[in-house]
């Protein structure tokens, strides 16, 4: 179990060497560090899982603790992890994902100039998140959250000289602190109930049954850790962060807005089960807007033409999913979707970084076409992921999905039809994507001639026909293509191989997420209906764009603009917002709290210039004083006397 502190502090050694290294360890030096580092936590997560697999259910929690971190008063807050089921479940598909994405990075970044400082911020996000599913409180754990938003802020904005990566980073940072505001109103709130931010004081009472929560305070608490999430996994009403962070580079997409910093607030809300058991209001809240999410991301991904927009919208569509499972009870179901998610998105965008890579950085799905046979591992690889998202049997999506759409119909039947249109909307728009970009006819052929040089992102391959991109990357798309294909088998419903949910059983006791089961029969029934949804939706996509890319009907401008929601948002912060800003700041700031300030200081000066007057530097002048002042001390004590 030792083991456990190497999952923090190799990535935590790679951050430093590549921090004080600096331009010495070079190109490509900085990747292998950093990748050694990411695959070194790995096997050291492999180990721990292995350890804590040879305790028994009920002692699969165990309490790893350095120092007291903050020892303040009566609140004592530790240095210490919780390794149990649920983190280190995260931690290793974290850990494993991060790790294939850092070695698809050594080719894709070749060549930048700021090659060391991408590869420290990808060992410094992959500690902070470790941090964040493997800290024993919910104040240490907020140290990580705050980490990862830092990175994101970091590697969003990487190519900060151009203007539309710096604004898409001050975006997330400032969206994000929203959401920040709400964890850090439940941190006050549950110091002030609780005394302590500590997950065996505040979570393991209230799962063993030892201690309630009153409705309202379980609500407000719930309510604001799910305003936590909303901003980090990207949910109405602050998703808009997340298209935007596309500028970063593909791999930044995959690791950090597709595998796992996303995935923090689904982490957030499966941790935080025994304080939702006690409000049913705040489940009905957690699944209606991770189904209103769904499906309002997932009719707009039908209308962008960007590679990486589409696969970003899905992002946010499929988080939904997995709050819409939370939210219906079904925590295992939520987590088994985030497991599968990682596997396949991060294939998706990492195969769409290929396309990237071979057509010099041409992102527009219209340039595209005919490329199955220029670059068959990424096309191979990517309808792996592509049937995996779009939830046809047998890939992994079909098993996830159908799990929750199960805890959906038990929830409401409103829901579950949500998520069933949803998933068709999913298969449609990704087999738009995939026969836009590998099928149909060679659109880039058009435009070869203009690009006698690499593009900015990864040094794509100057002129000629696309190729297929080196072994360092192209292994990453084949182990993650095999996970979106049998990764399924982790949690399969039959002949016992349910293993993923009977290992987090004890996380989630019967107490607080009460079993439920579907009858059979209803069961097959929803599933039939959902999986001919999704290849109808399949079907319909296929046919409408295997011999065209240009279908205007299909495409309304409402949905090419995001349902003009970003951009309405944008006009108002830029012009009635920013207007009463100024006017606030003008007045407030500049009349009242400058004037207070200032006026103080002037009446300090003037005082003191009159005072002056009084320091003549003449000592009768002194004498005359003292007497007056004695003559008055006496006259006083002498009308006091004689009263």
């Amino acid at each position: 179990m030792d083991a456990a502190y190497a999952i923090l502090a190799l990535p935590l050694l790679g951050t430093a060497i590549l921090l004080f290294g600096g331009r010495r360890t070079g190109d490509p030096a900085s990747g292998w560090i950093a990748t050694a580092m990411a695959v070194g936590s790995f096997v050291a997560t492999v180990v721990v899982w292995a350890s804590l697999l040879g305790h028994s259910a009920a002692s699969r929690t165990v309490h790893k603790g350095l120092f007291t971190w903050i020892p303040v008063g009566s609140l004592h807050v530790s240095f210490g992890l919780q390794l149990d089921p649920l983190s280190l479940t995260w931690a290793l598909f974290s850990s494993g994902v991060g790790s294939l994405i850092t070695l698809y990075s050594i080719g894709y970044m070749k060549g930048d100039s700021s090659y060391g400082r991408f590869f420290f911020y990808m060992n410094l996000f992959l500690f902070s998140m470790l941090v964040l599913v493997l800290a024993d409180s919910y104040l240490f754990s907020f140290v990580g959250w705050e980490g990862v938003g830092y990175c994101s802020y970091g590697l969003i904005g990487f190519w900060f000289e151009r203007n539309s990566a710096a604004v898409a980073a001050k975006k997330a940072f400032v969206t994000n602190r929203i959401g920040d505001f709400g964890f850090m109103i439940a941190l006050f709130m549950m110091f002030g109930h609780f005394h302590s931010f500590n997950y065996s004081t505040v979570l393991a009472p209230l799962a063993s049954g030892r201690l309630t929560l009153a409705g309202a305070t379980a609500t407000g608490l719930a309510l604001m850790l799910f305003l936590g999430a909303v901003g980090k996994s990207a949910q109405i009403p602050l998703y808009m962060w997340l298209p935007d962070a596309m500028e970063g580079p593909t791999p930044v997409s995959a690791l950090i807005h597709a595998a796992t910093m996303v995935t923090a607030g689904v982490y957030l809300v499966a941790r935080s089960a025994p304080i939702l058991h006690f409000s049913p209001s705040a489940q009905w809240v957690v699944a209606s807007i991770g189904a209103a999410t769904a499906l309002l991301a997932a009719t707009i991904a039908c209308g962008q033409d960007d590679i990486k927009r589409v696969l970003a919208y899905s992002t946010i569509s499929q988080l939904g999913y997995m709050f819409l499972g939370e939210g219906s009870g079904d925590y295992g179901a939520g987590i088994f979707h985030t497991v599968m998610h990682a596997f396949f998105k991060a294939l998706l965008f990492l195969g769409a970084g290929a396309v990237i890579h071979a057509l010099h950085d041409e992102q527009d799905m219209k340039k595209m076409g005919g490329l199955w046979k220029y670059l068959p591992v990424s096309s191979w690889t990517f309808l792996a992921g592509f049937l995996a998202l779009s939830a046809i049997p047998p890939f992994d999506g079909f098993w996830s999905k159908d799990a929750i759409l199960a805890a959906a119909w038990h929830k409401s039947p409103a829901l579950w039809a949500v998520g069933v249109v949803t998933a068709a909307l999913t298969a449609y728009y990704m087999s738009r994507q995939f026969v836009l970009v590998f099928g149909g006819k060679a659109r880039w052929v058009d435009r070869a001639a203009e690009h006698g040089a690499a593009g900015h992102e990864a040094g794509g391959h100057a002129g000629g026909r696309p190729h297929e991109a080196p072994p360092v990357m192209t292994v990453p798309l084949v182990i993650l293509a095999v996970g979106s294909t049998v990764g399924w088998l982790m949690n399969a419903p039959f002949a016992g191989l349910n293993f993923l949910e009977r290992w987090l059983a004890p996380v989630f006791p019967a107490r607080i997420a009460p079993s439920f089961a579907v009858a059979t029969g209803t069961k097959w029934a929803i599933g039939t209906v959902a999986t001919a949804f999704a290849i109808l939706g399949l079907v319909a996509g296929l046919s409408a764009w295997r011999r065209t890319a240009e279908r205007p009907a299909l495409e309304p401008a409402v949905l090419a603009h995001a349902w003009y929601i970003d951009e309405t948002v944008s006009a108002a912060a830029s012009g009635p917002l920013a207007r009463l800003a100024s006017g606030v700041s003008f007045g407030v700031d500049a009349g009242l709290v400058d004037g207070l300030v200032n006026g103080v200081g002037r009446l300090a000066a003037q005082s003191g210039r009159q005072l002056r007057r009084f320091q003549t530097g003449y000592v009768r002048n002194y004498a005359l004083g003292i007497g007056i002042g004695a003559a008055a001390i006496l006259a006083y004590l002498a009308t006091r006397m004689g009263g």
